[in-house]
């Protein structure tokens, strides 16, 4: 279990710089609202995570029951991260909108987090990548995932306040040549971690162990 913290820990720090429309719409609103909007704006996006996780799940279930037997469908979660990442990487950088946090109550703009992020069925495809790489590596044991997984967001969350608490600070240094290059270097980890997969998956059983490789993945 320790083991699975440890690796999730530097997954959920990732995962909270992903650049999106819903990062510059939190730290907008938490610049200009405050500290109790930006977290309220954050519950809807990572509850819409957690939905999103929960429909990966259950929807590659039966796929993680068959990958024992079949390493060469990590091929497919392969197949998610690498379009995932080049995505990321050769997507033009739309030049930046004064975007305005709307007025509203708490409870709106936690809903108008998760539309943000609901919105985005990239996300799903990301969580069913992500589960479909790190399930077998878990033992498709529904308590370490749960571990695994409540990690992750946890960590996502935990970066996030941080973010909200130093919002004015990291809107004044995020100019679009650094958010150019966080996407381009974010793409390229997921890219890399696509084909690692890719030509794993077509190897020999016993030469291939996921959590090894996410392990090596994590120290580039």
């Amino acid at each position: 279990m320790i083991e699975d913290i440890q690796t999730a820990i530097p997954l959920g720090f990732l995962l909270s710089f992903m650049i999106g429309p819903v990062f510059f719409v939190l730290l907008e609103t938490s610049a200009t609202k405050g500290f109790r909007a930006g977290v309220s704006l954050d519950i809807g996006v990572i509850i819409a995570d957690i939905v999103f996780l929960t429909i990966a799940y259950f929807s590659s279930f039966q796929l993680l029951e068959n990958l024992s037997n079949q390493p060469g469908l990590f091929v497919f979660g392969g197949m998610i991260l690498l379009v995932y990442g080049i995505f990321l990487f050769v997507k033009k950088a739309k030049k930046r909108a004064n975007v305005k946090a709307t007025k509203g109550t708490y409870l709106g703009l936690l809903a108008k987090g998760f539309l943000l992020n609901f919105i985005n069925i990239g996300v799903l495809a990301f969580w069913l990548g992500l589960i479909i790489v790190v399930g077998p590596s878990l033992d498709n044991d529904p308590n370490r995932m749960f571990v695994f997984f409540s990690t992750v967001i946890l960590v996502y969350f935990g970066t996030d306040l941080l973010k909200i608490i130093l919002a004015k600070q990291l809107k004044r240094y995020l100019t679009q040549e650094r958010i150019v290059l966080i996407k381009k270097g974010l793409g390229i980890i997921l890219i890399i971690c696509g084909i690692v997969l890719i030509i794993k998956g077509f190897l020999p059983k016993d030469r291939f162990d996921i959590k090894d490789e996410i392990e090596k993945i994590e120290k580039i």
